[in-house]
C-alpha cells in the first residue's frame, strides 16, 4: 500500500492547476505516493495542462458530477494508507505532506486533519471552524450577512479566537485540504453525495466526530489556497443557491428535530462499492 494518495478535482481550473501540480509533484515524489486528478468535464484546457505531467494519474469524466461524487470516485481509485483531498487552487509548501503523515502516524485517535491554509500574500485563512448554528447560518448565508459580517455569530463560527501556533482539535476544516486515514472510509464512509456542492466537508467532519474519531488542525503544515469562494461573490448566483440547498440539507440532518418517516441517507456512487474494496 502506498503511503499517500492525493485526489484533486478540476473543472475549468486551467489558471491554477499548473501551479498546484508543480508544487505537489516534488512533495509526493519524496514520500513515494500518488496523485490523482479527476477532470469534471472542463471547458478550458485543464485536461491538456494536467496531461503534460506523466506523474499524474488523470481521469476525465464522461459526465459532470458533484464535488462529493468526484472525490469519492478518486478515493475509490486511490491506493494510499492516507488520502488527501486537495483543491486545484492550492500550492503545497515544502514538507507539508510529510508533516501531515507524521502527525497522523503519531495520533491514532485522529481520523481527519488539515494543514494551515494561507492566502497568497501569506496571511492565515480561517480554515478551522465550528459547526454551524442557526445563528451562524443567518449571519453567513442570508442577505443579513452584509450587516452581520463582524457579528459574534460569524466570529465564533470562523474561530477568530483560535491559537494558530499549535495543532489542536476542531469541529471541521475547509474542504480545500482534507487529510484522512483509510479507516475513515471503512468506518464512516465516503462523502455524502446528497451534497452536490458545498457543506460536504462539514457533514463529513460531523459524521467522523459521531463515529468517535477526532478532527485536528495542523498548522505546522502549510498550503497556499487562492480561495475562489465563488458562492460569496454574488448572492443570487447559482453557486449561492447550491450552497443554500446544501446548508438546508445539513440543517435537516443535524439541527432540526427528526421528521417521522423522513430518512436522509448518505448517498454515494455505485462505483464506490465495486472499486474501493480492491484498493485496501
Amino acid at each position: 500500500m502506498l503511503p499517500l494518495s492525493v485526489i484533486t478535482v478540476t473543472h475549468n481550473h486551467a489558471t491554477y492547476i499548473g501551479r498546484c501540480l508543480e508544487s505537489l509533484i516534488p512533495e509526493i515524489q519524496k514520500i513515494d505516493g500518488e496523485a490523482i486528478v479527476i477532470d469534471n468535464r472542463s471547458d478550458d484546457n485543464s485536461v491538456e495542462i494536467v496531461g503534460k505531467y506523466p506523474q499524474i494519474k488523470l481521469y476525465v469524466n464522461e459526465q459532470r458530477r458533484g464535488f462529493s461524487a468526484n472525490n469519492n470516485y478518486g478515493m475509490a481509485l486511490a491506493k494510499g494508507k492516507y488520502l488527501l483531498l486537495l483543491n486545484p487552487d492550492t500550492e503545497v509548501l515544502p514538507g507539508a505532506l510529510e508533516k501531515l503523515i507524521a502527525f497522523m502516524d503519531e495520533s491514532p485517535q485522529v481520523g481527519l486533519c488539515g494543514a494551515q491554509l494561507l492566502f497568497p500574500e501569506g496571511s492565515i485563512q480561517p480554515s478551522p471552524r465550528r459547526f454551524p448554528t442557526l445563528g451562524a447560518t443567518i449571519a453567513r448565508r442570508t442577505p443579513l450577512r452584509i450587516f452581520l459580517r463582524n457579528s459574534r455569530f460569524n466570529r465564533h463560527h470562523l474561530m477568530f479566537d483560535l491559537d494558530h501556533s499549535q495543532p489542536q482539535p476542531v469541529d471541521w476544516l475547509l474542504g480545500a485540504c482534507l487529510f484522512i486515514r483509510r479507516e475513515i472510509l471503512e468506518t464512516v464512509g465516503p462523502l455524502d453525495e446528497g451534497f452536490f456542492l458545498y457543506v460536504e466537508d462539514i457533514d463529513w467532519a460531523k459524521r467522523i466526530h459521531l463515529a468517535g474519531w477526532q478532527v485536528y488542525y495542523v498548522p505546522t503544515a502549510q498550503i497556499i489556497h487562492h480561495h475562489l469562494a465563488v458562492s460569496d461573490k454574488h448572492f443570487l448566483s447559482r453557486y449561492m443557491w447550491l450552497h443554500l440547498q446544501s446548508m438546508t440539507r445539513y440543517i435537516r440532518k443535524y439541527l432540526l428535530p427528526p421528521i417521522p418517516g423522513l430518512v436522509i441517507r448518505e448517498n454515494k456512487l455505485d462505483i464506490w462499492e465495486s472499486m474501493s474494496v480492491g484498493n485496501k
